[in-house]
């Protein structure tokens, strides 16, 4: 599955999570050393717009990291409260992002943080750390 979004005419296509989130990040050495940094802030921006639409829970049914080969990864999977999970799975990153401003964050059960797991988070600074982003007119007076 992959993932795209366009900017200026410049289609820009981010073939799985781990590229999308990888290519959405501030520019850093070690990302540009191996080889999985944006190529400009355009083509961030657009990771991060894609991001910011990505349904949460394909970050869960996508882990950056193969379960067979990492022990954090398991334990993520293995401890994912799947009922408290439902409130926010279908929400995108960029509506979860948003969420804590638009409404009080209910809490359905005494576990219910442990519904999202760690994923989300950093994909939501991802997403919204672009003023481009910000200003898009979907977002407008958010």
């Amino acid at each position: 599955m992959g993932y795209a979004e366009t900017i200026g005419g410049t289609r820009y296509i981010f073939p799985d999570v781990k590229t999308l989130l990888a290519k959405a990040t501030p520019r850093r050495s070690g990302d540009l050393l191996a080889g999985i940094a944006a190529a400009d802030a355009t083509e961030r921006v657009a990771a991060q717009r894609a991001l910011a639409n990505l349904p949460v829970r394909e970050l869960v049914e996508n882990p950056v990291v193969p379960y067979e080969a990492d022990e954090v990864t398991r334990l993520i999977v293995d401890s994912h409260d799947c009922n408290a999970f439902a409130l926010v799975s279908a929400m995108s990153v960029g509506e979860l992002r948003d969420w804590p401003r638009m409404r009080p964050i209910p809490q359905p059960s005494p576990g219910w943080p442990l519904g999202l797991p760690p994923k989300p988070s950093p994909a939501c600074r991802r997403s919204c750390g672009s003023r481009i982003w910000s200003a898009s007119p979907r977002n407008a007076g958010s």
